[in-house]
């Protein structure tokens, strides 16, 4: 019996739901930590970068207007896939990071259990951001936070699956929609969880993932005038300068790069907080008289 030849996975871009090889037709070689070759993966151009603006914000209105409970669900769903794609992540997060099939295990378990946390959150951060506020007059006040709109993450470039899922996850579960930049020397694991966010009942455009050369990328993304925010954490200081100037033009909320020594860390509420706006309602109560509120 011969030996037969492995069939090698080619890797796409996720935009607007589906799997598009890069507008430019250009690729790029993806080496291990040792510098063997895995893979070919697609540069995206600046074209790219803004079609998945646009599948972005075609899908912000529905992600946005569902509850926070049915969020929760397919957020879910997206850990549960992932759960059954272990053993591939395991192997991809690996070969990336140069770690032992262990460590790498590890990196994919807190990984899933980091979805599944956020996952959580959905329909409890208006509870803890938001509230009825007291004031001196016959009037309800009361705040509610409401996400900001696309926003562009740069995921880190040396945790390419943890560190990933940790910047991506509080984007989506509060609402906004996400156009990604994978970590630049390690993108395979991003692409993966395309295909997993392709089949887990995330509306197409709710999450784009497009590799590359990162700062041609996220150029465009910065000055992009439909991008709402932006997450640096992939960029270095130079970069992360450049791209909060273009960002200033259309007042885009920026979150600049936080040094970050343990990714499996419990990482709080800072980042589902980072993209979310409050809206404010007065509403008055009726009339006070002698006998107090009509209501």
């Amino acid at each position: 019996m011969s030996d037969r030849l492995n069939v090698l996975k080619t890797y796409k871009l996720y935009v607007g739901g589906k799997f598009p090889r890069s507008e430019s037709g250009r690729v790029y070689e993806v080496t291990d930590a040792k510098g063997k070759w895995l893979a070919n993966a697609p540069q995206s151009s600046r074209k790219d970068a803004r079609d998945a603006v646009v599948a972005a914000r075609k899908a912000f209105g529905g992600w946005a207007g569902a509850t926070a409970y049915n969020r929760g669900q397919i957020l879910y769903r997206v850990a549960e896939m992932l759960e059954g794609r272990r053993a591939q992540f395991v192997h991809e997060v690996a070969d990336a990071e140069g770690l032992s099939k262990s460590k790498a295990a590890e990196q994919v378990d807190a990984t899933i259990d980091r979805w599944v946390w956020y996952a959580g959150w959905t329909d409890k951060i208006a509870q803890v951001v938001g509230g009825g506020n007291p004031v001196a007059g016959p009037y309800f006040n009361l705040s509610s936070p409401e996400p900001t709109g696309v926003v562009a993450v740069l995921a880190p470039q040396e945790s390419s699956f943890l560190g990933l899922v940790s910047v991506l996850a509080p984007v989506i579960a509060t609402g906004n929609t996400a156009v990604v930049v994978a970590s630049e020397k390690a993108p395979l694991p991003a692409l993966s969880l395309a295909e997993v966010l392709a089949t887990s009942d995330v509306p197409g455009g709710v999450v784009n993932v497009l590799s590359g050369r990162t700062a041609e990328i996220a150029a465009p993304l910065a000055s992009h005038q439909d991008v709402n925010a932006i997450d640096l954490a992939g960029a270095d200081e130079v970069l992360a300068k450049e791209l909060e100037i273009a960002a200033a033009d259309n007042l885009k909320r920026v979150l600049r790069p936080q040094p970050v020594d343990d990714w499996t860390a419990t990482p709080g509420i800072d980042r589902l907080t980072a993209f979310l706006e409050t809206k404010t309602v007065w509403h008055p109560t009726g009339s006070l008289g002698a006998g107090g509120s009509s209501y």
